[in-house]
């Protein structure tokens, strides 16, 4: 695990805050579509990932879900580290988008890094403010463009986490990442088709020039 974090984070962090992470934090090996944290669960500690993606996913009162972002290699999930700092429940949903892992890091010690490691603060504050800028983009999708291209986005968005150009996930698993109906997925997923953008097949989606 050592190799991977100096790999992965040694830009960010110290070499002694390395050692710590190594003795203190917890390897966790996710396969794709495992849900790693759930709303409504308290969370005890603060994922590192490794390797892999994961989507991050918001519910509203009616059991709709909509993708807020995900993270890549490198990242953390600061509405994770907001829940542990304040000691409240997850309002959000993680889902491993590819097999992936991570270190999980126990609460106690981010506060305590925070004051010993200008490396960790600076990777916290980097983290809130690269969260809060996707949020905002998400936003602005759902406020300022049409279906249309929040798909083509999603589509490219999948393409670049998961480095494949089959997309693996139903019309409906779409439908529900943006917050609409199948219906409408498909009939946007034709339209691409027709403009030579997509192919669309029986277990997949393999995206052309998009």
């Amino acid at each position: 695990m050592k190799e991977e974090l100096l790999a992965t984070f040694s830009n960010h962090f110290e070499k002694p805050l390395i050692d710590e992470i190594m003795e203190e934090g917890r390897l966790m090996e996710v396969p794709a579509g495992e849900t790693i944290m759930d709303i409504g669960q308290y969370i005890r500690s603060m994922p590192l990932l490794l390797s892999g993606a994961i989507k991050v996913l918001r519910e509203d009162e009616e059991g709709d879900e909509l993708l807020l972002y995900y993270l890549e290699q490198g990242e953390t999930c600061s509405v994770t580290m907001a829940c542990c700092m304040g000691q409240t429940k997850s309002e959000i949903r993680a889902i491993a988008e590819t097999d992936s892992r991570l270190v999980m890091v126990p609460v106690q010690k981010m506060e305590e890094w925070m004051a010993k490691y200008k490396g960790w603060r600076n990777y916290v504050f980097e983290s809130y403010q690269n969260r809060l800028n996707e949020l905002l983009q998400t936003v602005d999708s759902i406020a300022f463009k049409n279906l249309d291209q929040r798909l083509v986005d999603y589509l490219k968005k999948k393409v670049e986490v998961t480095n494949d150009n089959q997309i693996r996930n139903t019309h409906q698993e779409i439908a529900y990442d943006l917050h609409t109906s199948r219906v409408v997925v498909s009939r946007l997923l034709k339209k691409l088709e027709k403009m030579k953008k997509l192919e669309l097949h029986r277990n997949y989606i393999q995206i052309v020039n998009l």
